[in-house]
């Protein structure tokens, strides 16, 4: 029996996770069939222009998700960050996403996003990739998120960096040493090193 148009879209958006409608275009599909599919019930949408299939599971982290499929050159970052690795009691109503220091801001709408601009070492140093909902998630490690609070220190708050580092060390999701190496990527080894001595 054939497939039809629809359903093959279904397939498309099975197999990638979280699906945008220019996809299709670079199969030559036109977009009428993800409608269709939507209107069968084969696919939903999730957000403006994000669609996946029917009976999907759609985690906790599914705006990181998001995030990560519109800005693909980003990395989560900050206290989204913090908040992926179970290091702060804090719940951003924003995704913050890191992106290259000359890269245009992202124009999403939704989910709302907090940019940030890293540079050089900063920016790919301790990327780690997590495979969310079938998407590769791009995410600083404990180690950097936590050095990249204290030099965000301003933005976020000094609480928010201290509570991150005693819970990072506390669960062992870094080494002293991680922690270290990342503070001075980041610059802030002497900001940090007071906090670490008290730690141990």
């Amino acid at each position: 029996m054939a497939v039809s148009k629809a359903e093959l879209v279904a397939r498309m958006v099975r197999k990638a996770g979280v699906f945008r409608p220019r996809e299709l275009d670079r199969v030559g599909i036109a977009r009428q069939y993800l409608r269709e599919a939507k209107d069968r019930g084969l696919v939903r949408q999730v957000g403006r222009g994000l669609y996946v299939a029917d009976g999907s599971r759609v985690t906790e982290h599914h705006t990181l998700v998001e995030v990560a499929k519109r800005v693909p050159h980003g990395v989560i970052c900050l206290l989204s960050a913090l908040r992926f690795h179970g290091l702060t009691t804090q719940a951003p109503h924003e995704v913050w996403m890191a992106i290259p220091h000359k890269a245009r801001r992202p124009r999403a709408e939704y989910p709302p996003m907090r940019v940030v601009h890293f540079s050089g070492e900063s920016l790919s140093y301790g990327i780690e990739e997590k495979k969310i909902e079938g998407i590769t998630v791009r995410v600083f490690g404990p180690a950097k998120t936590v050095a990249d609070c204290f030099k965000y220190r301003n933005k976020i708050g000094l609480e928010v960096a201290l509570e991150a580092l005693r819970d990072c060390y506390r669960q062992r999701k870094a080494t002293m040493d991680e922690l270290f190496t990342a503070a001075k990527v980041c610059r802030v080894a002497r900001v940090i090193q007071p906090y670490l001595e008290s730690l141990t």
